[in-house]
């Protein structure tokens, strides 16, 4: 069975696609199929149906915030992502997509008006300071452009009066995690740093 919904913790996600625009050299897909005993390959893209039928019937025992990220770039799934998030909404449940930006790339259009109506919380992964070691670390399909269109992502999404904040992995290095701050500080969006899985 395809696991489109799954839980860590208190905290569920929901997992759109195995498609991603990028290879990330620090990516849980090199090292393993899932995460706590949940292989999250999918043999195929699920519909909002597919999702909404595996969310569990205890929902209110999980946190009142559930996230769009599994092992692909969420934004490939886009009608499924606004359908399920509306029916989150109506339920009084708030969402979070976790991104790498590149979804104005991927479609070839402008989606950030999409993305912020159905995402509460909108998290860019940064994961670096130029677009040089952007390219080094995350290998994107679509080379050096990948980071500033990942930059301009996450500023229309704010003047859209979207929550946006950014996040970098801790095995960028000090030195790198330094300069991520200093480039969102300017771009006055808040930074996360977590911890590598």
């Amino acid at each position: 069975m395809n696991n489109y919904v799954y839980a860590i913790g208190k905290k569920l996600y929901i997992n759109l696609t195995n498609r991603c625009s990028n290879n990330c050299d620090f990516c849980i897909r090199h090292t393993q199929d899932g995460i706590e005993g949940k292989t999250l390959w999918v043999n195929e893209e699920p519909t909002s149906d597919d999702i909404i039928e595996q969310l569990p019937s205890n929902l209110d025992d999980y946190e009142d915030e559930i996230v769009f990220c599994g092992f692909g770039e969420p934004t490939y799934n886009l009608e499924a992502l606004d359908e399920v998030a509306s029916y989150l909404h109506c339920i009084d449940k708030t969402t979070r997509i976790n991104t790498n930006g590149q979804g104005n790339l991927i479609h070839n259009e402008d989606i950030t008006d999409l993305i912020v109506t159905s995402c509460d919380v909108i998290n860019v992964s940064l994961n670096s300071s130029t677009a040089k070691k952007y390219q080094q670390h995350c290998k994107s399909q679509f080379g050096e452009k990948a980071f500033d269109a990942m930059l301009e992502f996450a500023q229309l999404c704010k003047q859209r009066g979207g929550n946006v904040v950014f996040s970098v992995v801790d095995s960028i290095g000090q030195q790198d995690i330094d300069a991520c701050q200093k480039l969102a500080d300017k771009m006055k969006i808040p930074l996360r740093i977590r911890k590598k899985i």
